[in-house]
């Protein structure tokens, strides 16, 4: 599936090709603290499947429980997570879902570290919900 996609002020662009099916949830606590959200959705992209458009991310290196080093990237200027990757870039990059137009085309195909999930994350359909913010 072809997308597109950017940062929140449009800095940092890209189009991509991807497997809907790449599409994945993780809870871990690292993805909490890191969007400060319950959870981190992306989708797995091939490096050579991504054209980078626009201004360069700005990277942190994150060391995670298994030892395993992971690029994060984010726009300098709104701050917007874009993607994550391993440090020499090589690879498939973790695409973060809010960054594509496409995203409403999307669902999760997997979610992962769930033992870290919070449990009301898991099922908020009894929570109300209203149109805008209300």
């Amino acid at each position: 599936m072809k997308i597109d996609g950017g940062c929140y002020c449009g800095n940092i662009t890209f189009v991509a090709e991807i497997d809907p099916g790449q599409m994945i949830i993780c809870h871990c606590t690292d993805c909490q603290t890191l969007t400060g959200t319950p959870y981190r959705v992306v989708v797995r992209v091939p490096k050579d499947k991504i054209e980078w458009r626009g201004g360069e991310a700005k990277t942190y290196i994150k060391t995670a429980e298994s030892g395993a080093r992971r690029v994060q990237a984010f726009c300098p200027e709104c701050g917007t997570p874009v993607y994550s990757a391993a440090p020499d870039g090589a690879g498939v990059f973790g695409l973060r879902i809010g960054t594509i137009r496409q995203r409403a085309e999307l669902r999760p195909a997997k979610q992962i570290w769930c033992r870290s999930a919070l449990g009301w994350a898991m099922d908020i359909r009894g929570v109300p919900q209203s149109e805008k913010q209300g």
